[in-house]
């Protein structure tokens, strides 16, 4: 992304663990992924992402319907906090709320999320978590996968910036399945903005 100030700067949502926002926020400090974690907002109050950003140095905050108002304020709570602290990209890890159309205007081609198969497959609402690997146990799928991609209006519909496939073996399990593909989510996510970084992968053409 030409244009951009060095390093990055990225923005979290996160509802529960935050897992992938962690092994970003690892990436960035050890050296991997050029770019500056500023912020995590959730939606719940209890969550372990809010803990873990604040024992970690990452400015957190606490927005939903519920402490804003209404789902309307807190889209636009969610937005202005962004803004206020630069965000350059902001990375979906494990948020279980539809993103509004405030801070989806306002970072236009600018959210990804990681989303636990290989879309279009098994994407869309209600799909996410152990839905998706139930679903792909029960279709008989000889491999699943990670896809990276961009954040629209609607579900798993955004343009597709990497995906990277996962074997299926006898005997899985909705756990010992999602425990491989996180694991390549872990990875994959800091590589595919790192890319954005080095001007290999452009989010204004993909």
């Amino acid at each position: 992304m030409t244009g951009h100030p060095s390093p990055l700067r990225l923005g979290f949502l996160a509802s529960h663990n935050g897992t992938n926002m962690r092994a970003v926020v690892a990436a960035c400090r050890d050296g991997r992924l050029a770019a500056m974690p500023v912020l995590l907002i959730s939606n719940n109050r209890d969550s372990a992402a809010l803990q873990w950003a604040a024992d970690n140095g990452v400015s957190a905050l606490h927005v939903s319907a519920k402490t804003a108002g209404s789902d309307a304020a807190a889209d636009g709570a969610i937005a202005d906090a962004l803004r206020a602290h630069k965000v350059d990209v902001v990375i979906l890890a494990g948020y279980m709320r539809k993103l509004g159309p405030q801070t989806l205007a306002a970072f236009p081609r600018r959210i990804l999320n990681a989303h636990p198969a290989l879309l279009p497959k098994f994407g869309g609402q209600g799909m996410y978590g152990a839905h998706v690997h139930t679903a792909v146990l029960a279709a008989g799928e000889a491999e699943t996968g990670v896809t990276i991609h961009l954040v629209d209006e609607v579900y798993d519909h955004g343009a597709v910036l990497a995906q990277v496939p996962v074997p299926v073996v006898p005997g899985d399990t909705v756990e010992s399945l999602a425990a491989r593909v996180q694991a390549r989510e872990q990875a994959l996510f800091p590589a595919v903005l790192q890319r954005i970084v080095a001007n290999e992968i452009n989010l204004d053409r993909v």
